[in-house]
This record gives structure tokens, C-alpha cells and sequence, in this order.
């Protein structure tokens, strides 16, 4: 039953080999032929039922043959890097990696030719940024992460609207306002706002816990079977930097030596991109873009900091502390908080320097300035809001608020939180109960992607936070993941009933 438009073909009618045109429906996306005005005269050949069902049944598969233009054969070989001795980067590497491009691009290039030119441009732009093997590996990394981006998802659209269907059964059977109206709330199974407190609360978030593997995967710092006081992180990245002295930068990726107090050896500036990469659709497919500055993947920083940075806390696994296992309170649930941190760029990498926790009634509870044990490099202000001034009249170490905490929680206190690995390496602080908002409310792609913070409280919450030119308030962010988890168990039990 599809009706055939001028320049539109249905993905499912494939030309015969013969008809030169280079481009056909692709990915669920009507192509024009560049050539012709007119719709195509040659006879169309109509698929299966099956294969218009499913746009990825593989009986779809050995039709692209179409897409490549018919002056060439069917297969075109891939390109090969050319053999460079004494080159930066070892020529299997890149051709290992312009192999996963090409790979990627196939999936949403309208032709196999289209596909190697992409491919090939990526992989260039990767070597010419890439002073060294290691840093190749890291671009190469992130391109093909980008790539993978580009590739269109049908399943999750199909998903989101069986969701919707789920949702809206009631308000079909009792006009828009039944899923909204108070004429539920008297029955057992309802949830008023008072009965989402204390141990009501935690009770409903125990089905949120992530797992042990769950953790494991998103790289939270477990305890060491057998060193006390050491943490153990199961996602380390295998290319472990042997020397000491020579870190890679984690804003701009460049190579730095540093003495052995971890003072830059040279002076020399970052320049870097500050904000994420986004993609935004253009006619004729998807470009990747900085958030900061709108500049093009590969293109020169925006920013120019005065000195390289590096993460760090990954590799310093020790003075971490556990959540004892403690009796029972008198009001009989051990605690719901959540939490944020920020941190700044010290001569050993991050460190804390506020901590902010908010109880289940989006209290503050506690609130304070740390002050970092190597000497500040970069206060990373515009993602902190902590300044200098912040942290000068301040004597609160890491120990002092590890005290704190571990008065305050026991290892059965939920605690909630957006990307949580991340603040607890900054606490060093090894804990297993816990929700996090960036698990609960998954990026369609899954890992590594995570959706921010701020998109989520402005698609379910339909609020702006994080607008400060200022930066962070560590208050505002775990306000956010709280009100996140009880906005997330009233829907999910609309669902259920």
C-alpha cells in the first residue's frame, strides 16, 4: 500500500544493479536521485512482507549492492594505510582502526565508496592530531565512539511508543485527566507526596539498588579482598602509563612530563575544548559538534588554560574508607541521601573540594569546603563554582569529611546520585547501596553514554538547573537526582497499576 511519491522510493523496492543511481532510500531516510527530477521508470522489484516488518532483517542485507554505483564492482577493496617506517603511530594500529571506521560508516553511508572516503577523512584527522601512539589510540577511541552515534537506532523509538501506549490504556478508558485525578489515591497501591518519605521511600528505592556486576561495570571502587584501606576498580583501562612522569592531559589529550612532586616540567598552555561533543542533524545526515563553541571535531580549543591536567584518581586506590554495617535505628531505616561533589585539578590530579548532602526531604544536611591535599593547579571554576577565595579560609581535609560521612551513613543508607563512581572516588569512599540517576534513566546508545543531569530534570521534570555562569551548586545537582528518583517511582507505579 505505499504510494509512490516523485524522488521518493520506499526502503523496501531496490533498482536493478543497472540503473546507475548512486543513492536509494537509506536507513529509513528518502534519498533523491541526484540526477533525476522524475521518479525512476524501471521496473521496481518488491520485497518480502517479512523484510518490510523489520528494517534490520538481514533479508534487506545483500541488496545494498544497489547503493554502489554500477561502474564499479559489487565488492570494492578496502583502502590500505600506506607502510611508513619510523611513523608515530605503527601502520597495523591505524589500520586496525580505519577498519572499525569503515565498519561503522557502512551502517549509515549510502554507498560502500561513501563509506571508505568517511572513513579514511576520520582516520586522517585522528593521526594529524596525534603526537604519539598512545594518543592515537585515545582520538581513535573517541571517533569511533562518535561513529557509533551516527548510526541510526530504530529500536528504542519502537519501544518508546509501546511505552506510551502502556501509559495512556487509563486515560483512554477515563478521558486525559483519569491518570491525574485524585480518584486513586484511596486505594492501597497509591502514592500521596506524604507517603513518599523515610522508610515508605526507602522500601520503593530498594528496587532501584544497582547490583554488584552492575557497579563492577560502571566502575565504582570495590573493596580489596585483602588490603584494607585499598580500593579495586574492575574497569581499569589496560594501558597502564608505566612512567610515572609522563602523563596525557584529559582536556586537550596532549603528552606532559612532570617532576617528581608532579609539578609541569614545561611551562606550556591547554588549549582545549571545554564543552562535550553534540550531534544535531543537517540535511543529509548528522554533524558532531562542541557544545562550547560550536567548533568541528578535530578543530583547535576554545579555551586556553595555563597548564595541563590530569584526572588521577583512578590510579591512587588507596586511603579509601568502607560504610560500616550498623544495628538498626529507632526509626527503623537506615538513611536516604544525595549527594554531590566537586572537585579541582591539583598537581596529583582531582580532588574534592565541596561536599554536599541532602536528605530525603531535600534538606541540606551537610555542606562544606574541603580543602585538597596537593596544591591547586586549576580550581575548575566554571564546572565547580568553588574559587580560590572559597577554599583559602578553609582547614576541612578529605579525612575530616570521611569522618563525617562515615558517622552519618551505614552500609545500608541508599545513597543516590548522578554518575556516583565519580564522587566516590573524589571521597574515596567504598559504598554498595546505591541508586544512580544516570543508570535508572539509561542514553539509548547504553554505555558508555549517560545522559546529563540537566537534560533529565528538563525532559521529566520539565525544569532548567546548572543555568549559573557561575557553575555547579553541588546542593542543586543532588536535589536533582533526589527529586529525579521520586518523580521516576510515581510513574513506574501509574504503570504498574
Amino acid at each position: 500500500s505505499h504510494h509512490l511519491v516523485a524522488g521518493f522510493v520506499p526502503e523496501c523496492f531496490v533498482f536493478p544493479a543497472g540503473l546507475g543511481s548512486s543513492k536509494t532510500a537509506v536507513g529509513g531516510r528518502s534519498v533523491t536521485p541526484s540526477n533525476d527530477s522524475e521518479a525512476p521508470t524501471l521496473p521496481l522489484k518488491p520485497c518480502t512482507l517479512a523484510g518490510m516488518a523489520s528494517k534490520t532483517t538481514s533479508t534487506i542485507v545483500p541488496k545494498r549492492v544497489a547503493h554502489v554505483p554500477s561502474l564499479q564492482s559489487t565488492t570494492l577493496q578496502r583502502p590500505v594505510i600506506p607502510t611508513e617506517f619510523g611513523a608515530k603511530v605503527p601502520t597495523n594500529i591505524r589500520q586496525r582502526y580505519l577498519n572499525l571506521f569503515i565498519d561503522e560508516c557502512l551502517k549509515f553511508c549510502s554507498s560502500s565508496q561513501e563509506a571508505f572516503d568517511k572513513a579514511l577523512a576520520e582516520e586522517k584527522v585522528a593521526y594529524e592530531r596525534s603526537t604519539s601512539r598512545n594518543i592515537y589510540l585515545n582520538v581513535a577511541v573517541n571517533t569511533l565512539k562518535k561513529l557509533r552515534s551516527l548510526v541510526p537506532n530504530s529500536p528504542p523509538i519502537t519501544h518508546k511508543t509501546s511505552n506510551k501506549k502502556v501509559v495512556s490504556h487509563e486515560a483512554v478508558l477515563g478521558g486525559k485527566l483519569a491518570a491525574k485525578t485524585s480518584f486513586t489515591l484511596n486505594r492501597s497501591g497509591s502514592l500521596r507526596s506524604e507517603d513518599l518519605t523515610g522508610a515508605a521511600l526507602y522500601r520503593r528505592l530498594k528496587e532501584y539498588l544497582m547490583s554488584e556486576e552492575q557497579l563492577k561495570e560502571n566502575g565504582y571502587p570495590m573493596p580489596h579482598p585483602d588490603k584494607a584501606g585499598r580500593a579495586v576498580l574492575f574497569t581499569a583501562d589496560e594501558k597502564k602509563v608505566t612512567d610515572s612522569s609522563c602523563r596525557i592531559c584529559c582536556r586537550c589529550g596532549t603528552e606532559y612530563m612532570v617532576s617528581a612532586s608532579g609539578s609541569c616540567i614545561r611551562k606550556e598552555e591547554c588549549v582545549h575544548h571545554w564543552g562535550r561533543l553534540r550531534k544535531q542533524r543537517v540535511p543529509g545526515g548528522w554533524e558532531t559538534h562542541y557544545s562550547c563553541c560550536s567548533g568541528a571535531v578535530g578543530s583547535p580549543g576554545c579555551q586556553v588554560a595555563k597548564q595541563h591536567v590530569h584526572d588521577g584518581r583512578k590510579e591512587s586506590l588507596d586511603g579509601f574508607v568502607k560504610t560500616f554495617e550498623k544495628l538498626p535505628t529507632t526509626d527503623g531505616y537506615p538513611g536516604i541521601y544525595a549527594l554531590d561533589c566537586e572537585m579541582c585539578y591539583t598537581k596529583q590530579g582531582l580532588e574534592l573540594t565541596r561536599v554536599t548532602v541532602i536528605n530525603s526531604e531535600l534538606k541540606v544536611v551537610y555542606d562544606t569546603f574541603v580543602k585538597p591535599d596537593s596544591k591547586v593547579v586549576d580550581y575548575n571554576t566554571r564546572f565547580s563554582g568553588v574559587t580560590e577565595e572559597d577554599l583559602e579560609n578553609t582547614s576541612i581535609t578529605l579525612r575530616d569529611v570521611q569522618a563525617v560521612l562515615l558517622n552519618m551513613f551505614s552500609a545500608d543508607t541508599i545513597l543516590i546520585g548522578h554518575s556516583l563512581e565519580s564522587d566516590l572516588f573524589a571521597l574515596k569512599l567504598i559504598h554498595g547501596t546505591v541508586v544512580d540517576t544516570a543508570i535508572v534513566f539509561p542514553h539509548r546508545l547504553g554505555l558508555p553514554y549517560k545522559r546529563a543531569l540537566r537534560t533529565l530534570m528538563a525532559d521529566y521534570l520539565k525544569r532548567i538547573i546548572q543555568d549559573n555562569v557561575e557553575g555547579h551548586d553541588s546542593s542543586e545537582d543532588a536535589r536533582a537526582c533526589m527529586e529525579l528518583m521520586v518523580w521516576k517511582i510515581r510513574e513506574d507505579a501509574k504503570v504498574k497499576r
